[in-house]
């Protein structure tokens, strides 16, 4: 029997909504979407969405770009009960159709984007229900439409337990197929009450969302801002230009973006002292945050309060934060880079030695269990060297290395395996290695990464047939989403072997980083 509501992550909106009924509850530029009418869009597409088929969709996809489709979508979806699957029709068809088979979804909410790209996304695969509310294009045979009918509109949204999902991720994976993560209504129901008791947003707050839908940081955008009675406003590309004055325009307090922004805005002449005054509260995630750029955007949001978050998809949003202090910060940072802070509380967290047990040292793997950690991943198989039984408990192998400041704080140290951050963007070398050996005259890939201008930088050398970098990019293109392709393609003869005959990746680094 399904529970109470109060433990279901809609009922952040539904706070948000009894707060500020009349006010935005998301701005797309010139459109704005209050919380009433959001509300009563989510209760008649999820009614729409229920009487449509055949059986309560276990997982409801979203496949639009940030728009009424895209976030009433997500509502709706949560609304109905079921798991929500946010998508960007940006993405590879392929990848997209993978998604959609792992995820069990047999029901689209779609934009006219979204739309347009179902038929060749689905190819073969069996016909699928899809709601296009507001869109005008007509729904392609053999897909089946659900019609949008008054009469259906829910009186409140269905009940759910602690143990349903309320949305599923996607994260690279290192064969070349996304890991589907699950993350229960428990677990964000923790992490947002512990933000609720960290953070004093209120209705007259403004949220940035920099982040694309299907980005775990979204979620925190949203349903902290909605908890709150506050707003959302999407900045658009053009907003970069000039980004102080955006920010004023709108009356933005909460920023939040990867560190790669900062870095961004002072290209474009954005970050002097004092230049963004609104700001109340300034989070970065991710990606590692360097000290340097902390210290230039608190000069530039001087009256903002700035946090540097840390968290893998897998542990729902964010795990720990440290909260900027020009004194303490470069005091317990290492290698320039600010500290992630305390694990949240009501979690345990152990560092793994080089053995991958346990140990005593203040360096080693971060371990971490507790209410915010997912059941594991869509596929079992998947969980082998993640989620590990360590004395009688399940525990997710975060994979960073990290060491204990002398305050009881933690500060990263890098990535044990191949996986980095660029951009925000969560990717396995391997993956990018496994799907450049799928292209014809090429032998073998290996990737490594470089520093450049705007963060971290993707460079892959490969052995086989000279091919240019352009038909190379146009391959990945169709496999891998934007921010996982590479930034430079080098041919070698043989890659260089390091004395126990292993490719030597920190040579080919140490090349990535004097290409011009």
């Amino acid at each position: 029997m399904k529970e109470t509501t109060g433990v279901a992550l809609y009922s952040r909106f539904l706070r948000g909504l009894a707060r500020s009924p009349d006010r935005p509850a998301v701005r797309l530029g010139t459109d704005t979407i209050t919380y009433e009418s959001a509300h009563r869009r989510a209760l008649l597409w999820a009614g729409s969405l229920l009487a449509g088929a055949p059986e309560p969709p276990a997982a409801v996809g979203v496949l639009a770009g940030k728009g009424v489709q895209s976030y009433v979508g997500i509502l709706a979806g949560l609304y109905a009960g079921a798991t929500v699957v946010p998508l960007h029709p940006a993405f590879p068809t392929a990848r997209i159709r993978r998604m959609l088979q792992v995820a069990g979804v047999t029901a689209i909410v779609a934009d006219e984007q979204g739309l347009a790209g179902l038929p060749e996304i689905l190819h073969d695969a069996p016909p699928i229900l899809v709601l296009a509310p507001e869109v005008d294009a007509e729904v392609p045979a053999p897909l089946k439409e659900i019609p949008v009918d008054p009469a259906h509109a829910l009186a409140e949204p269905r009940p759910v337990t602690a143990a349903d999902t309320a949305y599923m991720l996607f994260t690279s994976g290192s064969t070349g197929v996304p890991k589907g993560v699950p993350i229960s209504h428990g677990s964000t129901h923790h992490y947002f009450g512990l933000l609720d008791e960290r953070y004093d947003f209120t209705p007259d707050d403004v949220f940035t969302q920099t982040f694309d839908l299907n980005f775990d940081c979204a979620m925190f955008d949203l349903f902290c801002a909605w908890g709150a009675g506050a707003s959302v406003v999407c900045p658009p590309p053009q907003a970069y230009r000039d980004m102080p004055a955006f920010l004023a325009e709108q009356g933005v307090t909460v920023w939040f973006s990867t560190p790669s922004s900062i870095a961004l805005l002072r290209r474009m002449g954005a970050l002097v002292p004092g230049s963004i005054p609104t700001l109340r509260w300034s989070f970065f995630a991710g990606e590692a945050l360097r000290l340097a750029d902390a210290a230039d955007w608190h000069a530039a949001a001087v009256n903002s309060t700035l946090e540097n978050l840390y968290g893998p998809t897998e542990l729902t949003v964010t795990i720990t934060g440290h909260r900027w202090s020009p004194e303490e910060s470069p005091r317990l940072g290492l290698n320039g880079l600010m500290p992630i802070g305390r694990v949240h509380p009501g979690h345990d967290h152990l560092l793994l030695g080089a053995d991958g047990s346990p140990t005593d040292a203040d360096e080693g793997e971060l371990c971490i269990t507790g209410p915010q950690m997912a059941a594991g991943y869509l596929d079992p198989a998947q969980n082998q060297g993640r989620f590990v039984e360590i004395d009688g408990r399940t525990w997710y192998r975060t994979g960073d290395r990290v060491r204990r400041a002398d305050n009881g704080e933690l500060v990263y140290i890098g990535r044990l395996d191949a996986q980095v951050q660029v951009q925000g963007w969560r990717v396995e070398l391997a993956e990018i290695e496994h799907e450049l050996r799928g292209v014809d005259g090429v032998e073998d890939a290996v990737t490594v990464t470089r520093e450049g201008d705007g963060g971290t930088e993707l460079v892959v050398f490969y052995t086989g047939t000279p091919t240019s970098p352009a038909a190379l990019a146009r391959e990945l293109r169709r496999v891998l989403p934007p921010g996982m392709l590479p930034k430079q393609y080098r041919h070698v003869d043989a890659f260089p072997l390091n004395p126990n005959r292993k490719i030597d990746r920190g040579r080919l680094g140490c090349v990535a980083n004097a290409i011009e």
